[in-house]
């Protein structure tokens, strides 16, 4: 067993990221172990690049309203204690919304050279203002 006490905060890199937004590591993945996990709070408008994940992704919402976005314009609204589930190789994005703070738990499962993430471009402002009107 293996206690941890503490986890550093740190700020999210802003070539993946729009606005404010911090993240604590809950785990990394040691091998054999693949999964990594991460508390990531988001402020109003703040919200992730487009990115897609080799294995999925879920997402488990602490705190706050939130958006997650696909490329065919498909918007979820999503509120403290829902989970989503992003599929392998989808391309999403994630973040709050415009008014209010969100906090998720993101979980994702690894590939033998990382996390599996790739990482593209920026989400438009046009595509965000339309999330917001459109999320269910």
């Amino acid at each position: 067993m293996e206690h941890i006490t503490k986890s550093s905060t740190l700020k999210a890199p802003a070539e993946r990221f729009a606005g404010d937004v911090h993240l604590n590591m809950i785990e990394a993945p040691t091998a054999p172990a693949r999964l990594a996990a991460a508390l990531v709070r988001f402020t109003p408008g703040a919200r992730t690049n487009w990115h897609s994940h080799a294995n999925g992704q879920t997402l488990y919402v602490t705190d706050g309203v939130g958006l997650v976005g696909t490329r065919d314009g498909s918007v979820v609204r999503v509120h403290a204690g829902q989970t989503v589930k992003c599929p392998a190789g989808e391309e999403h994005w994630h973040g709050a919304t415009d008014t209010t703070f969100m906090a998720h738990i993101a979980m994702v499962v690894g590939d033998a050279d990382g996390d599996g993430t790739t990482w593209l471009e920026p989400v438009t402002a046009d595509q965000y203002a339309h999330a917001l009107d459109t999320g269910d």
